[in-house]
């Protein structure tokens, strides 16, 4: 066995010789539990951070400890492309033809050179084809790509689960999570809102606060429904229509219907829920790395699933027994804009939160970024080791400095600026200096030869490749898993959720007379009930009648049809306020959505009454009389 296969310690290289500029003989073996304080790689382009970081990953599997790691580039599916053989043809599907084509070769040659290359490049560190193989049968790979179906989906938009009952029972842990998912979804609403200023996010705190604190969960539709029609009639000392009118909470409840209606959304809605125990273990128990790559997401939808995450990542650490030992990893491939060190996006609040709070439990967080002036160093002195590469600018070299003294000044470690200034300025490619606030002194070293073939960023195409086996196999899953009646309900899209109505339009319910038989369920068909009271008269008689009647007409797609509405009997018929909760809806046309629809129905209302609705008057000619 090789002297860096221990358990618990992680081979990240051999030292590095300042003076001589060459690698020494003395490997590197970071201590897995000083992962528990949490660490931060700074790296130009260039400098080899993506090569450590997914080292890092690789010695963090062999050891049986899971990984979920967030992946805004597209470089981290590069762990899937492990070959234990080694051998040309593995590497051949993915060449960059342009790459061997600049380098004059043709993709078989270049994928020959490539093999030859890693085989090399893996012996001269101690490492071989058994090495990659043991990776590969440690740990699960899996990519999950939420609002896309290229890897694993996963349901991002199904929920506002109800943190855990510790996460509730923590004022100011409650508070925070409350403010980052109202924040996050406003974000990807395109509201830029402030939580103590914004009337949005203060009306949504107060719905979603109450019912977490209830233990309920919320999803987008029931959401929907609370804004129009808040559980309470009070925001401050304000009642709610004052704080908030009707007819500009249906706005915000439409523009959130919108989201949820848009057909682009629909894959936010299927695939697996965000449950972070089933991200980092497989149904077996086997340890997993569990890359969620959001590269494909818009700048708002990477920031709101980001901030979903780490909420819920905040509510597992929670609910875990405290540990010294390394349990898991949160690993994030670039951090610029989710943590900066004056704005307050949404994610920021959870970020800091878990840095704080999370080495009690054994998650250890490691953040990397290219960009060190965007990162909060206030909030990075709770961070025990920083990986620092070779950097781009003076400004970062300074921020980068700051940071890692204040980091030292928390942890009581000693902090030679001079020295530290002198090191950075004169990194090479690949090789970094690690500053532990468990150790002495700063070590600086050479990062190991990676077992995954770094290709760079990789496409949907590659991840649909990569993930395909896996795709088929989480959807039967999920399948022979889902009730009956979810089943039936995924088939018929007019098995939706309740629909949203302006304010003005008062919507009941009609209730449902028998019991549902196996195999049947209940679909509320949208119909237009109308009161009618006509009054009937003739000058020369006496007639003078007055008659009522109520209507149920369907809505159709062109309006409310009147020729095809029914008489029922109002008297016997006790309307109700809301729906069964197994009721699921059928479609609503577009033109029920608007108020001045009503009026143009009422009208139509009027004029086939008048045109339908006659009373026979008898004549008797022989006795005259009407």
């Amino acid at each position: 066995m090789q002297e860096f296969e221990k358990l618990g310690a992680f081979y990240l290289g051999k030292t590095f010789d300042h003076d001589t500029q060459d690698v020494t003989d003395e490997t590197i073996l970071y201590d897995a539990k000083d992962l528990t304080t949490h660490a931060v790689c700074v790296g130009m382009t260039g400098s080899g951070k993506t090569g450590l970081c997914l080292s890092l990953l690789e010695e963090a599997a062999i050891d049986g400890i899971p990984t979920l790691a967030i992946d805004p580039k597209g470089d981290l599916g590069n762990l899937l492309l492990t070959f234990p053989n080694l051998a040309p043809k593995d590497f051949e599907p993915w060449i960059d033809p342009g790459e061997a084509t600049r380098k004059g070769n043709t993709v078989p040659e270049h994928a020959k050179k490539v093999s030859a290359l890693w085989k090399n490049g893996l012996a001269s560190w101690g490492q071989d084809g058994k090495r990659i193989k043991k990776f590969r049968d440690a740990v699960d790979l899996t990519i999950f790509t939420p609002g896309s179906n290229a890897g694993v989906p996963i349901s991002i938009l199904k929920s506002f689960n109800a943190p855990s009952e510790a996460v509730r029972e923590d004022g100011d842990l409650f508070r925070d999570r409350v403010k980052a998912s109202v924040s996050g979804l406003l974000a990807l609403l395109g509201i830029d809102a402030d939580p103590l200023q914004s009337r949005e996010h203060i009306l949504l705190s107060n719905i979603v606060q109450a019912a977490w604190t209830e233990g309920k969960d919320l999803d987008l539709a029931s959401l929907i429904r609370e804004i129009q029609a808040p559980p309470f009639d009070r925001i401050g000392v304000m009642d709610l229509d004052s704080f908030y009118p009707s007819k500009d909470r249906f706005a915000l409840a439409m523009t959130l219907n919108n989201l949820l209606a848009s057909p682009g959304f629909a894959s936010w809605m299927e695939g697996q829920p965000l449950d972070i125990q089933q991200l980092l273990w497989t149904p077996e128990g086997k340890p997993r790395i569990a890359i969620l790559s959001i590269a494909h997401l818009s700048e708002s939808e990477r920031m709101f699933v980001v901030t979903l995450i780490l909420n819920e990542m905040l509510s597992w650490v929670r609910s875990q027994a405290g540990t010294t030992s390394l349990r898991a990893l949160l690993y994030m491939d670039e951090v610029f804009g989710y943590f900066p060190p004056t704005k307050n996006p949404p994610s920021k609040t959870p970020m800091l939160t878990l840095l704080k709070q999370a080495r009690a439990f054994g998650l250890g967080v490691v953040l990397a970024t290219q960009n060190p002036v965007d990162l909060d160093y206030k909030g990075l002195s709770n961070t025990g080791t920083w990986f620092l590469g070779r950097l781009q600018t003076e400004r970062d070299k300074m921020r980068v400095l700051d940071g890692l003294e204040g980091a030292s000044a928390a942890a009581g470690a000693g902090f030679d600026r001079s020295k530290m200034e002198s090191i950075l300025s004169g990194l090479k490619s690949r090789v970094f200096l690690l500053n532990n606030v468990h150790e002495n002194e700063p070590v600086l070293f050479h990062t190991r030869w990676v077992l995954s073939y770094l290709r760079g960023p990789l496409t949907r195409q590659h991840i649909q490749k990569l993930m395909k086996g896996k795709v088929k196999e989480a959807a039967a899953t999920q399948a022979a898993g889902a009730p009956k009646a979810v089943k039936a309900k995924a088939k018929d899209k007019a098995a939706a959720s309740r629909p949203v109505l302006p304010p003005e339009i008062e919507e009941k319910f009609i209730p449902r007379t028998g019991a549902l038989r196996d195999g049947e369920e209940m679909v509320y068909r949208p119909q237009l009930m109308a009161d009618t009271r006509l009054h009937f008269t003739k000058a020369g008689t006496d007639l003078d009648h007055w008659y009522e009647e109520t209507l149920l007409a369907p809505i159709e797609e062109t309006g409310a049809s009147w020729e095809a509405s029914t008489k029922v009997d109002a008297t016997n018929i006790e309307l109700e306020d809301e729906p069964e909760e197994r009721g699921s809806f059928g479609p609503l046309p577009g033109a029920a959505l608007k108020k001045r629809s009503y009026s143009t129905w009422e009208k139509k209302l009027k004029s086939y009454l008048y045109r339908e609705r006659t009373k026979s008057l008898w004549k008797c000619k022989a006795l005259k009389e009407n």
